[in-house]
């Protein structure tokens, strides 16, 4: 979801409690990670990953001039022959520890072993951030939490308009990377993620297969 589209989605989200939400949530990973320069580690649970969100908080860091924002995405299975910085299992969270930032991602269940790794993580002074559908387990270890708003019942009104975990996701990314110091060259920086929009925007269609 690039830039053009998060504004459209925040003005049709304008007079609703989303907007100011994901970015309250958003700043709260951000002060948690900048003091560090860094430490910041995704997990999913057992049944999702979430790419996208490392993907896109990715990208954040390199358009914000933020780095720490670039997190270690953590495996709940490792394929064999995966790259390294594809290749780290939930071993890497009983390593965690004080000065880090953990965000678990969990549009389920978070499963019992994943709690206890995040319990661990937090008891050795890692600060854990979760985004999910409202699990109150996961919310109680937590320093932080954001749940998106459940489906509503067939037939009924949405409370937000398409909003879900995904799109959630989208709009704390984009924030993260806002309302920060300018760093060194900030200026070109901005202009050149203005020039990447642009590009986007003007680009053709991809072909058809």
């Amino acid at each position: 979801m690039d830039a053009v589209r998060v504004a459209l989605l925040r003005e049709v989200l304008a007079g609703t409690e989303w907007v100011q939400a994901t970015r309250r949530f958003a700043g709260a990973l951000r002060s948690s990670v900048a003091p560090h320069r860094g430490g910041l580690l995704l997990v999913g649970t057992a049944a999702y990953e979430p790419w996208h969100l490392a993907a896109h908080l990715d990208d954040e860091a390199a358009w914000s001039g933020l780095p720490e924002l670039s997190p270690t995405l953590v495996r709940h299975r490792v394929p064999g022959g995966a790259p390294a910085h594809l290749a780290v299992g939930l071993g890497r969270l009983e390593a965690a520890g004080r000065g880090e930032t953990l965000l678990v991602v969990a549009p389920g269940q978070p499963g019992a072993g994943l709690l206890e790794r995040v319990h661990d993580a937090r008891r050795n002074g890692t600060t854990v951030l979760a985004l999910d559908g409202g699990n109150r387990d996961l919310h109680a270890l937590a320093h932080d939490a954001l749940a998106a708003p459940p489906a509503p019942p067939a037939g009924a009104a949405a409370a937000a308009p398409d909003l879900d975990l995904d799109t959630v996701q989208h709009l704390v990314s984009a924030a993260a990377g806002e309302n920060s110091l300018p760093p060194p060259r900030g200026r070109r920086r901005f202009r050149d993620r203005l020039a990447r929009l642009a590009d986007q925007l003007t680009a053709p269609p991809p072909p058809r297969w």
